[in-house]
């Protein structure tokens, strides 16, 4: 298959990603030392409203934070997962961000985890995601697509290591899409041409 193509807007990816934290320093300590994330711009806001700070995370990519003083708490189950993957519920209301998976190499996959625990990071299970009926395998096949493993930064937000282990096929696209009613949306995905 060849590589999808937008034909609307060329967009090269993310450019960031905004989060809320409740302790800058203490965000600094974990993308910056821990997870080595170079920190490549900071703001102090406008009118004492908080503060912005930027890390690279790969391909000139950035995961941003907000610090705003008083923000509401975090809600584990409403804005954030409650548990990691493998360990509980996952679900998060509408419009919440429920995980960012950073890319890593799938041949430093297990390296990587080893070195997040060294760092006293807890980890999920890892994860080999295929198309069996529980979608996950406890050992690495060849109908696994891409190897996860999750863990929490300080705040709650869920992270996740992801390395794809095999290219997308047209196969892989298959499933319609389901409506707020929990109805299948018949022809929106399947049987419709893309372009």
């Amino acid at each position: 298959m060849s590589k999808p193509v937008n034909t609307q807007f060329e967009i090269r990816g993310v450019n960031h990603l905004a989060l809320v934290c409740k302790d800058m320093a203490r965000t600094v300590e974990f993308y910056r030392d821990m997870l080595g994330m170079p920190l490549v711009k900071t703001l102090d806001l406008p009118h004492g409203m908080g503060q912005h700070f930027f890390f690279d995370i790969g391909n000139n990519d950035c995961l941003a934070f907000f610090w705003f003083p008083g923000a509401p708490d975090v809600a584990p189950g409403v804005s954030s997962p409650q548990a990691l993957p493998g360990e509980g519920s996952i679900a998060t209301a509408h419009g919440s961000m429920n995980h960012i998976a950073f890319d890593v190499p799938e041949e430093k996959f297990d390296d990587y985890c080893d070195r997040l625990r060294a760092k006293g990071i807890k980890l999920s299970p890892i994860m080999n995601h295929d198309e069996s009926p529980m979608q996950v395998s406890a050992k690495l096949h060849s109908g696994v697509f891409v190897r996860s493993v999750y863990f929490f930064d300080p705040d709650g937000v869920c992270l996740e290591f992801a390395a794809w282990t095999k290219p997308f096929v047209a196969a892989d696209v298959a499933h319609d899409p389901m409506t707020a009613d929990g109805v299948r949306a018949e022809g929106v995905v399947l049987g419709r041409a893309t372009g």
